[in-house]
């Protein structure tokens, strides 16, 4: 296989198996989380998938490089099968686009790539849950939750918000996946899929792995939910505040309205598009009220107005970087 046409380089390799022996990779993308990303790869080193297994490590910030860094030096000091790549394009998509292409093009037999991001601790059985549902579901893609670990720990009601909550809550196939952060993507799923994998687009506005997904879905790929194949998400306390989530829940709505344009675009399909957000914006009180009852709390009973207001933010080009791009870091 060609080298992947990405402004890549390998910062740092490390061969405990024969690189054609290695059925599975976890890419881990990271930005400016050194500390966060040694807890990552302790809770990634843990796991015992039951076959040869890598860690590609994307560093996206080529000037600082201290993930990288602190990558090399903790592979340095364990046995295990490990890459670390500098992806010199800043954005999440051009990060995982070289991790991915670089785990195809040094580990030429890998039967599936998992993802965990650098803000995630992966559970005991992270790797095994998602491979056990792949195994019994024969869906392409398997996702699994993202459960918030709030540093403040005040605000572990928000749990119960919608921005914090895992998509599904029942392991077995699903419609589609939503997130990256915890997902194992099928080698069939990666060979047919034209690249980039993640359209550049989104690099800074969110939204790429979910246009991935809908892009694979258009293939006839399958996905699934694996309940048990938790990842905690750390939660900085400014992630709990009001401005954060408000303007989380209109990015969440801008996306969702730019999906569908990709979807259905032309007249007929922005018409649809703007009809429908019109119609989520009239019938947000009325869910907002239930999902106030519902999840006891009153902030949530805003989510599903935000939401439709992002939408129609977006279909009208009011969309700020403020709103596309809320601060994960």
């Amino acid at each position: 296989m060609p080298p992947p046409a990405q402004d890549v380089t390998v910062f740092y390799q490390a061969m405990l198996d024969a690189a054609d022996n290695i059925e599975l990779v976890v890419t881990l993308p990271t930005f400016r989380r050194p500390e966060h990303l040694l807890k990552t790869l302790r809770t990634v080193i843990s796991q015992a998938p039951g076959c040869p297994f890598a860690i590609v490590v994307m560093e996206n910030d080529a000037d600082g490089l201290e993930g990288a860094n602190a990558a090399k030096m903790f592979f340095a000091d364990h046995r295990i099968n490990a890459l670390v790549v500098v992806a010199h394009q800043r954005g999440n998509c051009h990060a995982y686009n070289a991790g991915w292409s670089m785990a195809l093009a040094t580990y030429p037999n890998l039967n599936a790539i998992a993802v965990i991001d650098d803000d995630e601790i992966a559970s005991p059985d992270w790797l095994d849950s998602l491979i056990s549902v792949h195994k019994q579901t024969h869906a392409d893609l398997v996702g699994g939750p993202q459960l918030p670990d709030f540093e403040d720990k005040t605000r572990n009601d928000q749990k119960r918000h919608p921005v914090f909550m895992p998509h599904y809550d029942t392991t077995g196939p699903v419609p589609i996946l939503y997130s990256s952060g915890n997902v194992l993507v099928a080698r069939q799923v990666l060979d047919a899929m034209p690249r980039p994998f993640l359209d550049p687009l989104f690099n800074f506005i969110g939204g790429g792995d979910s246009d991935f997904y809908r892009r694979c879905r258009e293939k006839g790929f399958t996905f699934a939910w694996a309940k048990e194949a938790w990842v905690a998400e750390t939660i900085p306390a400014r992630r709990t505040e009001a401005s954060w989530i408000r303007a989380r829940s209109l990015r969440n709505g801008a996306i969702s309205a730019l999906l569908e344009h990709r979807a259905a675009p032309g007249f007929s399909g922005r018409a649809r598009t703007i009809a429908k957000s019109l119609t989520l914006l009239a019938a947000s009180p009325f869910r907002g009220v239930r999902l106030w009852k519902s999840s006891t709390l009153p902030s949530a009973g805003l989510y599903h107005f935000y939401v439709a207001c992002g939408r129609l933010m977006m279909e009208f080009g009011m969309v700020n970087e403020q709103y596309r791009n809320p601060e994960k870091n």
